[in-house]
């Protein structure tokens, strides 16, 4: 049981490593996606995905562990959390210390990481937002009507704002 004990404390400390480099990343993506630096973004959110492949073979490794930690205690896996887990190593303090240390900390990152990719989240809607705005103005001004423009010889020299002097096409 302390080995088991043992390989969960260091599986769970590897994935707490893990959150906090993915807790870093999602930091570094607020101001590129202030600034809209699409490479950059594509960048971190590659780096991002190495991170969650490994954080889902810890994540693998440790239901094995508890797994087995279960059949050794005798209680049902589903029920075993990491809490129950804590309170019943009351007479093992230095294991029970560590396994409470780690739990607070991946509860902790784990709620910087939300928060950050909440804020993240609305700075992307909008620039969503503004971006289908200028979509909708340039359209507009495309579809306004021909008004009309006379030279001093009363010749009509087109619009301003019609016309189809190239530009973007949003039905091709």
């Amino acid at each position: 049981m302390a080995s088991l004990m043992e390989e969960l404390i260091i599986c769970l400390e590897t994935d707490e490593k893990e959150f906090e480099r993915l807790l870093t990343l999602s930091q570094q993506k607020t101001p590129v996606i202030v600034n809209n630096k699409i490479a950059e973004l594509e960048k971190i959110t590659d780096e991002e995905q190495i991170i969650v492949s490994r954080i889902s073979n810890l994540e693998t490794r440790r239901e094995s562990v508890t797994k087995d930690i279960a059949e050794v205690i005798n209680k049902d896996v589903a029920e075993l959390k990491l809490t129950t887990l804590i309170d019943l190593m009351s007479n093992q303090p230095g294991e029970r210390k560590r396994l409470s240390d780690i739990h607070d900390k991946l509860s902790a990152t784990v709620k910087q990481i939300r928060q950050v990719n909440e804020g993240n989240a609305e700075l992307i809607k909008n620039a969503l937002e503004m971006v289908n705005f200028d979509l909708s103005v340039v359209q507009a001004m495309r579809q306004a009507p021909e008004t009309a423009n006379y030279s001093r010889g009363a010749v009509n020299t087109g619009s301003m704002l019609g016309g189809s002097a190239g530009g973007f096409d949003a039905k091709q």
